[in-house]
């Protein structure tokens, strides 16, 4: 059985942030309107603090936010700390380390995520998007305020350079998704990028969805779509109508640079090993 980190590791203890140990509700911000929480697994390495930076300067644009950082290890680093408190954005960051036969790239975080909202916003009675964001993808700010703010229970858009195509993404009729354009795995109930959906919490807190040891032999995002209980027809697409059909997310990948000196001269950078 799938056991959140946090559990072992209490939270606040392992925990950055001013949203640590708050049992969030939404009173805590004077701003009414609909909270966007963003989720982003990290992991170190040399490429990590210029992507956080891109990334944290996009989100800084974007209102009414709250940012849960994971960091995939045994602790948490001062650098990003200090990153996520620069961008003055509501945020919480804490450790998870890989769970057992878990993959990675960023599941026992995500879990470790779902566990912290099910636990700290239970009481939330505002209305909030959960999306899941990776700290590599490049994000266009009109995602957030067009698309993401606009979901009611579950929004879904194209996304760029995925899966082997160009363009991964629902084909919309009538208002209606009823296909996918997708090379990786077609035949997906759900084949999209985890950068192409958003959910409202709801969803979250009355499931027990989680990118657990059920979904290891399919694609994630399909595996935790289908345990939240969405079909089709309750899919919300959203960027299909427009004049100029421009793709909003995109999942690039900072390519692991090659270096060949390791010598930082006390500027602060991270590497794998240090």
């Amino acid at each position: 059985m799938y056991r959140p980190n946090f559990l072992r590791n209490p939270i606040p203890k392992n925990c950055a942030g001013v949203l640590c140990g708050i049992y969030v509700t939404s009173n805590f911000t004077l701003n009414k309107n609909k909270t966007l929480i963003i989720i982003t697994p990290t992991n170190k390495r040399l490429e990590r603090l210029p992507d956080l930076t891109r990334f944290s300067q996009t989100l800084m644009h974007i209102k009414n936010l709250h940012w849960i950082v994971i960091e995939d290890g045994i602790e948490i680093y001062d650098a990003v700390n200090r990153l996520l408190k620069r961008s003055n954005i509501p945020y919480a960051y804490f450790f998870a380390a890989k769970e057992l036969y878990l993959p990675a790239k960023g599941w026992t975080q995500r879990n470790n995520a779902l566990e912290y909202l099910r636990k700290y916003y239970r009481n939330f009675d505002g209305n909030a998007i959960v999306y899941f964001a990776d700290d590599d993808n490049t994000y266009d700010i009109r995602l957030f305020n067009n698309f993401i703010k606009n979901v009611k229970q579950v929004g879904v858009w194209p996304v760029g350079i995925v899966g082997g195509a160009v363009v991964e993404g629902p084909i919309v009729q009538n208002n209606k998704v009823i296909n996918w354009q997708a090379i990786y795995k077609p035949n997906r109930t759900f084949a999209i990028d985890m950068a192409g959906f958003a959910v409202n919490l709801n969803l979250i807190l009355s499931s027990n969805a989680t990118f657990g040891y059920q979904c290891i032999y399919e694609a994630p995002e399909d595996c935790f779509l289908t345990q939240l209980g969405i079909r089709m027809n309750d899919l919300e697409p959203f960027g299909y109508k427009n004049n100029y059909k421009d793709v909003l997310v995109w999942h690039t990948k900072t390519a692991k640079s090659n270096v060949v000196n390791n010598n930082n001269n006390s500027f602060v950078m991270e590497t794998e090993n240090k």
